[in-house]
């Protein structure tokens, strides 16, 4: 009689949910499921780091709305790549982490790499178990599959065992998942709410819509544009652990004061949005907050305070019900924002537009270029490609990129803050949107954690191209030193003024060495030109990243 492996399974149920890749990084413990995914047609992209891995699948999970899939070893792989997950659970990145492990038949005698995997991840997933059963396999992966894409998309581990891999199992009366047990579960708002949360928006003077960290790309982009057509409300979005401060908002923290009503479509009450207090919202700004989980609702509540300025809690997801307030605006007879209203839409996209005068006449000063002169050179190749994908890191360099160059398809490091995670987005970005131009853009502290995965890209064939600010040092924690300790006790966050450049031609890429403002834009170019993966390696002077409304907080590190 015919049988499989539990590896099989695995590979088999993964094709069937629509993976297509792999991000890996190989290890004893999971080559049993590179073998199965040769005949699964599975493509293994391998990775230098396993966190690279997870970052890579996070970013496929964000630009294409499916969950990307890392696959690392047990004990130390696993523990390498978990860290990655905290980006990827802030941004609400549909992900599934699978990870090999010690066989069940050996837990409790200090076997190989054993670890208490699932509990180590679950702080930083939705779910996080370990597979019990080799006929059940393709069972956890349908299940984690559903879970990344259900209520708030984000990340899910599974810990697979050795010999449940290794294990043969009955082909017969094996059936794999079908393609319904993968797909996620629909939280839909119900038409009444829909029409009752549009009449509040109608009567509200200044309404604004905040949308989820989840709707940054793809679909979630689209229904942002979709609601703001449907409506005339301004839809906002932000990715940064900058919140409200974000420079990408301009000068639209000066206005939020003035805002009457506003809607939170999946979107957290949360530091980003200053808890929705004074005096970032005035205090009798009312909210209308739609959230997948019970949880979120109830933090608004208490944050809010006074049970008038919630008139509306209603547990549902944010894509679902972007699409149930769309199609309630669509049917309904007349809706549309009155003059106050288009008057109030038109002052918002003015402040989101907004940037200071004085930017124009930016300079560098000699031997050093403002990082705004790089921003600059950025958007003008982003303009130029209307396919491009724009991928942004953290830090003072990366938010001055943020503010000033922007990509129709665009990913950051997210809400939670971490950073590095650039050169593996932009691999996963390249592999997403095979022909399309990627640009990231990052620091040289961010350049540091995932350098090596220019060699990934080279072997795979995902040109992209890293413009990066070289300050030598890690400015924003410099800067907080500054402020806060003195010149004199700023130590620790010295760097060498290092040619990554040279680097990345070592390792299979193409480099730009720039140490003058006019030489950034043609640098940009043959970067581009090259086909390579590429990295334009810019020295920059040490600023601080923009702060552009009078009211929005000072900038910080974030790491």
């Amino acid at each position: 009689m015919a049988t499989l492996r539990g590896a099989d399974l695995v590979a088999r149920s993964l094709a069937r949910g629509g993976a297509r890749n792999l991000f890996s990084l190989s290890g004893n413990q999971v080559m049993v499921l590179y073998d199965a995914a040769v005949d699964a047609r599975l493509e293994i992209v391998h990775t230098r780091h396993e966190g690279a891995a997870a970052h890579m699948a996070d970013a496929w999970g964000r630009l294409t709305g499916e969950p990307g899939v890392a696959l690392l070893t047990a004990g130390p792989g696993h523990a390498n790549g978990v860290g990655a997950l905290y980006n990827a659970l802030g941004a609400e990145a549909p992900l599934v982490l699978l990870s090999g492990h010690a066989p069940l038949g050996q837990l409790g005698t200090d076997a190989f790499q054993e670890l208490r995997q699932a509990d180590v991840a679950a702080p930083l997933c939705k779910a996080s178990w370990t597979a019990q059963e080799p006929a059940t396999l393709g069972e956890d992966i349908a299940r984690a599959f559903r879970i990344a894409r259900s209520g708030r998309p984000g990340p899910v581990h599974v810990s697979l065992p050795f010999d449940l891999l290794d294990a043969r199992v009955h082909a017969t009366g094996i059936a794999l998942p079908d393609a319904a047990a993968f797909a996620g579960v629909a939280q839909p708002l119900a038409p009444e709410v829909a029409s009752a949360i549009l009449d509040a928006l109608a009567r509200a003077a200044h309404p604004l819509i905040f949308a989820a960290p989840a709707m940054a790309a793809g679909r979630g982009q689209r229904l942002r544009a979709a609601l703001r057509a449907a409506t005339g409300i301004p839809v906002l979005h932000s990715e940064s652990p900058r919140g409200i401060a974000d420079p990408t908002l301009g000068a639209l923290p000066d206005l939020l004061a003035e805002a009457d009503l506003v809607l939170l479509l999946g979107r957290k009450l949360d530091f980003t949005l200053r808890f929705g207090r004074a005096p970032a919202f005035a205090a009798h700004c009312r909210f209308i907050h739609i959230d997948p989980e019970a949880e979120s609702l109830r933090r608004s509540a208490a944050a809010l305070g006074e049970a008038a300025r919630l008139p509306h809690a209603v547990q549902a997801d944010a894509f679902s019900a972007a699409e149930a307030l769309i199609a309630a605006a669509e049917t309904r007879h007349g809706f549309a924002p009155d003059a106050a209203q288009a008057r109030w839409a038109s002052e918002v996209d003015a402040a989101l537009a907004a940037r200071p005068a004085d930017w124009a006449q930016a300079e560098s000063r000699e031997g050093a270029v403002h990082p705004l002169v790089v921003a600059r050179a950025v958007q003008q190749a982003l303009a130029a490609r209307p396919d491009a994908v724009q991928v942004c890191d953290g830090g003072e360099f990366g938010q001055w990129a943020q503010a000033c160059a922007g990509a129709a398809t665009r990913i950051t490091n997210g809400p939670a803050g971490g950073i590095g995670g650039s050169i593996p987005y932009a691999i996963a970005a390249s592999l997403a949107h095979p022909g399309a131009p990627v640009i990231a853009t990052l620091g040289d502290g961010s350049a540091g954690f995932y350098l090596a995965e220019f060699e990934t890209a080279a072997r795979c064939g995902a040109p992209f191209v890293a413009v990066l600010g070289n300050d030598a040092r890690w400015n924003a924690e410099h800067l907080i030193q500054l402020r806060s300790y003195g010149a004199a006790r700023a130590v620790g966050c010295e760097m060498q003024p290092t040619r990554y450049d040279l680097a990345v031609a070592a390792l299979g890429g193409h480099g730009e060495h720039v140490m003058r403002a006019a030489d950034v834009g043609a640098a940009l170019e043959r970067a581009l030109a090259s086909g390579k993966p590429a990295c334009v390696n810019v020295e920059i002077a040490p600023l601080a990243a923009p702060r552009l409304s009078r009211t929005g907080t000072p900038p910080g590190g974030a790491h």
